[in-house]
């Protein structure tokens, strides 16, 4: 079983938007990020402990700026807590493992699919894709991945 965390190192090696998003909590602007088109068949982890987080089988176009899932590919790295900034409450998305801001949660998402939309930054992500899965170590997960339109 792979340990995930987040090191000195992996900060270190962040860009500036990266490690804002991910250590400050913050939000890239709305159509900006480099995820949120890519339709290439893998998975998306934690940029700083590599974590698995969502498979491209459950990414979807949602209209909103930022690459959308329906559902973690691994619930338990996925951890949601309150967040009550900007005078409203809504629900953020951290990595379990590595602390990283990813984004929020909404019941806006599409019904048959369970109805979530987790609304994620491209900055906080690295796609690894199905080709490279193996040799990353990702091999577990290849099952859960599949060609996407």
């Amino acid at each position: 079983m792979e340990t995930y965390r987040k090191t000195d190192e992996a900060i270190a090696a962040l860009t500036p938007e990266e490690f804002y998003v991910t250590q400050q909590s913050g939000t890239e602007r709305p159509g900006t990020g480099a995820l949120l088109h890519n339709k290439e068949p893998g998975i998306y982890v934690d940029i700083v402990s590599g974590e698995p987080l969502f498979a491209s089988s459950d990414k979807y176009e949602s209209g909103c700026g930022w690459p959308s899932f329906t559902k973690p590919i691994e619930p338990a790295n996925v951890a949601e807590l309150v967040d009550k900034s900007l005078f409203m409450t809504r629900t953020e998305v951290r990595s379990k493992h590595g602390d990283s801001h990813l984004g929020h949660v909404f019941p806006d998402g599409p019904r048959d699919r369970g109805g979530l939309r987790y609304c994620i930054n491209s900055a906080s992500l690295r796609f690894v894709h199905r080709d490279d899965m193996e040799a990353q170590g990702y091999g577990a997960y290849i099952s859960q991945v599949e060609e996407v339109a």
